[in-house]
């Protein structure tokens, strides 16, 4: 008995030994992304360590990490069986950032300067509540089973939904939170972000101080073949660049997130494997590339870090939202957009309603238009920094759907023809939250329309 016990105790300890040694290239990685995940939720949200370790951290090789939070100096720290040890702090305005050994701790730092005085308006101009709207062409109850079914109910986490909130001519006729999230919850958009950073180059367009047709301004592709990519190629994804958008692997976009102290640099190193306007690849590399891109237009860093909320963010009353930096300062443009699902569901509406926000025109009506056209090689998927459904990816969903798409089923619908904002935030996305029947019960809920 004592040598099977001893042969097992063998076995597990090699066992061990070989999952260490296979993943130790990602502990970098996996403590990376459990720190910045743990520092954001916790400062920014005020969720618990075992929330987000049970919730935001539920993934695999990241559940793997130890996690410690200190909250007098605002910061979390990560690591795997004691190795690989990672940091993220916390700065009010900036939000959590990963940090590595050279970081000055104590060097001064600039933050956006907001706007956050409250409209004595109703939902969406404003912050008071709407008032009870009731439309005839609204089968209530049948929208309400589709929300209902959009969450889990027993304790098998398969859908893992967050929140659902549906508007339909600007009043919300739907909104439901899983318990420990409310309409005061700050919820982490990742990739819907990158809808966020595109929108800032339609509104530089429509104030006339930039041109996305001509080549983009990098100064280290001037002399090669890089030269003729322009800033509508960076926005439509087909710049030809090389990148690998892969986060089961160490990859470009990995290394980036959790690695990189410039993540605006990491796309504009990249050689060019294609000519623009001929590949479609899907890159947070690029999105970075177009924050730092933005970056440029203005003589100030402080310029840059104000541009983005007075002229969209603070502007639409999306005053809950933030969007966290890298170590260099640049707005992590590919991932790191926190807002309420109610500051969400804005963003989905300025699109609705074409770049008009309350009779004030943020961006040209034909902006909307140019980010819901597919690109080429996109098979319909695809406009700029926007996904489509022009080629019937949700089968029983309206063609001129639209939306901000963010890892883990994270979702602002827009759909014009129906006059309708359909947000949904959570852990799963397709085939573990099944998107299709979700919007066909969601849509399916309004009658042959009247109004």
């Amino acid at each position: 008995m004592r040598n099977f016990l001893r042969i097992i105790g063998v076995i597990l300890l090699l066992a061990l030994g070989y999952l260490v040694y296979a993943n130790y290239p990602k502990l970098d990685l996996i403590s990376g992304f459990a720190a910045k995940s743990v520092a954001s939720a916790h400062f920014a949200d005020g969720r618990t360590l075992p929330m987000i370790e049970e919730g935001d951290n539920d993934i695999p090789l990241v559940d793997l990490a130890n996690n410690e939070i200190n909250d007098t100096e605002k910061y979390a720290t990560s690591s795997v069986y004691g190795l690989k040890k990672r940091k993220a702090i916390y700065r009010d305005g900036l939000g959590a950032v990963l940090i590595d050994d050279d970081f000055d701790l104590n060097a001064p730092y600039k933050v956006p300067k907001r706007n956050k005085v409250p409209k004595l308006l109703p939902f969406p101009y404003g912050d008071l509540e709407q008032k009870d709207t009731f439309f005839d062409c609204i089968n209530y109850g049948k929208l309400q089973k589709a929300i209902d079914e959009a969450f889990d109910h027993d304790v098998n986490k398969i859908k893992r939904t967050r929140a659902v909130l549906v508007v339909y001519k600007d009043q919300i006729i739907a909104e439901k939170y899983e318990p420990g999230f409310s309409k005061k919850s700050k919820i982490l958009g990742w990739s819907m972000t990158k809808s966020i950073t595109a929108t800032m180059f339609g509104i530089l367009q429509k104030q006339g101080k930039i041109d996305i047709y001509k080549p983009a301004p990098i100064v280290e592709w001037k002399n090669d073949r890089r030269a003729k990519i322009t800033t509508n190629d960076l926005l439509h994804m087909n710049s030809g660049l090389q990148w690998n958008e892969d986060y089961a692997t160490i990859s470009d976009a990995t290394k980036m997130l959790f690695l990189a102290k410039d993540m605006t640099s990491v796309q504009r190193h990249k050689p060019a494997i294609y000519e623009p306007n001929t590949h479609w690849n899907y890159s947070s590399g690029t999105s970075n590339l177009l924050s730092g891109i933005l970056r440029q237009q203005f003589k100030t860093h402080q310029e840059y870090l104000d541009f983005w909320y007075t002229e969209l963010i603070d502007k639409i009353g999306m005053h809950s939202m933030f969007i966290e930096a890298d170590m260099a300062g640049n707005y992590v443009g590919s991932s790191y957009g926190w807002a309420t699902t109610r500051d969400w569901a804005k963003f989905g509406l300025l699109y609705l309603h074409k770049g008009n926000w309350n009779g004030e025109q943020l961006f040209d009506e034909s902006w909307a238009k140019y980010v819901a056209t597919p690109t080429e090689d996109s098979n319909g998927r695809y406009g700029a920094h926007f996904w489509l459904n022009a080629g019937g990816y949700y089968p029983d969903a309206p063609r001129d759907m639209y939306s901000a798409n963010g890892f883990q089923g994270q979702r602002v619908f827009i759909i014009p023809s129906m006059d309708l904002v359909i947000i949904r935030m959570g852990l799963k996305e397709d085939p573990g939250f099944d998107f299709n029947a979700f919007l066909k019960e969601v849509t399916g809920s309004f009658k042959k329309a009247k109004a």
